[in-house]
């Protein structure tokens, strides 16, 4: 009897518990980056404006490696409660194709919750360079194909696939000289050591401000707020043609759909706040709020037009 009253007990309390509202407790978002950057940065606005909506601590986790392998193995052997999310980049739809064997399915492991932002990706020369604009570019490619280099944070990475993409487009071929991150690719671009550098439109900002570097197109379909003198792909010809750095947030194939849901109305919330879009503005990222949907919508589309360039031209990661 006295074992039959406690399983009662228990029984009742796992009810009141599982009654609760969501969220009841600390909510983890993942990040596959180190501290500091932008994606550590994004995940850390949003976290704490979500926490004020719901009531709830929301701590970012970082786990950096592998191209963020290593984060998204460990948010799909998390509980799917959603009590553990991930901000995300390109690397969800790239990976799969980009690393052999795939480390994971985004359509069998993962379920979109939001799309947060757009860091559009530019292609940029020294200022000094006789380069002046997309067109001169492409005309120099057809005079040396295959001999023109240009530098990118790494093999696989967004700037890396965007171009390769864009000179599909422009029928030309060029050079990919990789680097450890942005910052040394730019660098020797500043330098002379090579003529062309394709980074997110943050990262060669303050040295356009400075007049050291040009941005000949943002492979963006809109000006970039904060390069607004920066013609946009379509505008230098190639319309239709868009790329760029995304962020979103994630959760463990099997989360609940209410879950789901709360969680993306509530992230949406929070990106709809000034203070929110003032700071994702200051690091270059245009807010895109979207819901699961359209989220899911966009990671099949990239991981199709990823896979075919990956393939194509051979890409294996660092």
């Amino acid at each position: 009897m006295f074992r039959l009253i406690l399983a009662a007990l228990a029984a009742i309390l796992c009810s009141a518990a599982q009654a609760q509202p969501f969220p009841s407790k600390p909510i983890r978002i993942l990040v596959g980056f180190a501290p500091g950057g932008a994606m550590d940065i994004v995940a850390r606005t949003v976290g704490q404006k979500v926490s004020d909506g719901v009531g709830q601590p929301v701590v970012v986790d970082n786990k950096p490696g592998a191209g963020s392998n290593i984060a998204i193995r460990a948010l799909i052997e998390s509980p799917a409660d959603g009590y553990t999310v991930m901000l995300v980049a390109n690397g969800l739809a790239a990976n799969p194709a980009l690393y052999q064997p795939a480390p994971f399915d985004p359509e069998r492991d993962i379920v979109p919750v939001a799309l947060v932002a757009r860091l559009p990706v530019v292609i940029a020369v020294n200022a000094k360079s006789e380069l002046t604009s997309l067109a001169k570019l492409v005309e120099a490619a057809k005079a040396r194909p295959g001999t023109l280099p240009y530098a990118t944070p790494g093999n696989g990475s967004t700037p890396h696939l965007a171009v390769e993409l864009f000179a599909r487009a422009a029928g030309i071929t060029l050079q990919h000289v990789p680097y450890k991150g942005g910052a040394p690719a730019i660098n020797d671009v500043l330098g002379g050591q090579l003529p062309l550098v394709a980074v997110n439109a943050i990262e060669v900002l303050p040295h356009v401000k400075a007049g050291r570097l040009r941005v000949l197109a943002a492979l963006s379909a809109e000006r970039v707020s904060t390069l607004p003198e920066a013609p946009t792909i379509a505008e230098s010809g190639y319309p239709g043609f868009e790329a760029s750095v995304w962020h979103a947030f994630i959760a463990p194939r099997g989360t609940p759909p209410a879950v789901v849901e709360k969680l993306s109305a509530e992230i949406r919330k929070a990106l709809a706040s000034p203070d929110v879009k003032q700071r994702l503005a200051g690091l270059g990222a245009e807010v895109s709020p979207a819901g699961p949907s359209e989220l899911g919508a966009l990671v099949r589309l990239e991981r199709e037009r990823y896979g075919k360039v990956i393939h194509e031209a051979g890409i294996k990661a660092n």
